[in-house]
């Protein structure tokens, strides 16, 4: 085989020089960009439809996933960004109106309380529109990183906001979705029974017994 003239030599060193490397955490990044992207698709499409029986049903599977993802950042030694200051990915998306559909879709559940700290057991009054808002802001802004290659960048905040911000958040939003559906099906299943106690009640009226 001949050897490559120094030009062509030249031409394929910059097509090489020019193509991403991959990373240590290439991988892994691109794994935890799926989850987050699923999950923002779920929440937006959610809202859109804006049908509390499915929604509620697909957003307690979707924060489920979700925090198998942050767990996943957690246990992970803390990623280092590659620079002192965070790279310019634009202004912030405006989620005012995810904020709205959330708040219309919950209706009178929309408002919750939880502890946010257990070892300072302070109870928080929250919504959980607004802090499914807050939850796709932080993620949304390291997919934004990841999606401009900026793939340390956005390892240490999806990190970094999990352990500060969405993590708890999600985890109260899962126990206040999970209390939702379990009272819609055990009070529907008590309020049966008592349903069937008051038919036997008004079919003993109405055919006393012979000492009567």
């Amino acid at each position: 085989m001949k050897e490559p003239t120094e030009d062509v030599a030249q031409q394929l060193a910059q097509v090489g020089a020019s193509l991403p490397r991959i990373q240590p955490h290439d991988e892994f990044a691109s794994q935890i960009a799926d989850q987050v992207e699923s999950f923002l698709i779920a929440l937006k499409a959610v809202a859109v439809e804006g049908n509390p029986a499915t929604g509620i049903s697909m957003l307690l599977l979707e924060i489920s996933q979700l925090l198998l993802a942050g767990a996943r950042l957690g246990a992970q030694v803390d990623f280092t960004p590659t620079t002192d200051y965070q790279p310019d990915i634009g202004p912030d998306p405006d989620l005012d109106e995810l904020r709205l559909r959330l708040a219309q879709l919950f209706g009178g559940v929309d408002t919750y309380s939880f502890v946010f700290d257990p070892y300072d057991p302070e109870q928080v009054e929250s919504q959980l529109s607004d802090d499914l808002t807050q939850v796709a802001a932080d993620l949304e802004n390291g997919l934004r990183h990841f999606n401009l290659g900026n793939t340390a960048e956005a390892l240490w905040w999806w990190q970094f906001s999990y352990v500060s911000s969405w993590g708890n958040l999600a985890g109260a939003i899962l126990n206040a979705l999970l209390s939702i559906v379990a009272h819609d099906r055990l009070d529907v299943e008590f309020t049966g029974e008592l349903d069937r106690v008051a038919a036997a009640n008004e079919m003993l009226e109405e055919f006393p017994d012979a000492d009567g």
